[in-house]
């Protein structure tokens, strides 16, 4: 795979150009690391498909879940791999979007409370 493709050329910070070419380099990523930990991936496994949990959501809401979740945890990967899930699940993209608007209100909720902690640990400190 081309780096130009994913990457910046001084490697700083990931920019996602192309989502299929990073779902690929990504599960060619996770495949190294299963080989090397296959604890870790399995233990993945075990968490993402527990079937006796799955009997109240249905699949298209779990990944709107999921896609909400991985914008507030900005993980790339995951936007990456659950946006498909999503859309394969039925999901349309007003629905992502919906879904997306709640993940922006939630993050613009937590800066509210830690700004407000924030002033807190300002009037904690001695002149």
């Amino acid at each position: 795979m081309q780096s130009s493709l994913l990457f910046s050329q001084k490697q700083e910070c990931i920019i996602v150009t192309d989502w299929n070419a990073y779902r690929a380099h990504l599960g060619q990523s996770v495949k190294v690391l299963a080989k090397l930990s296959p604890n870790t991936l399995e233990g993945l496994q075990k968490l993402e498909t527990v079937a006796p949990e799955h009997k109240h959501l249905d699949d298209k809401t779990r990944e709107l879940i999921s896609l909400a979740v991985a914008v507030t945890t900005r993980c790339d990967g995951c936007i990456a791999v659950h946006t498909v899930a999503a859309k394969k699940a039925g999901a349309s993209k007003e629905e992502i979007a919906e879904a997306l608007g709640v993940a922006v209100a939630l993050n613009a909720g937590a800066a509210l409370v830690y700004s407000s902690r924030a002033l807190d640990a300002f009037d904690t400190v001695k002149d």
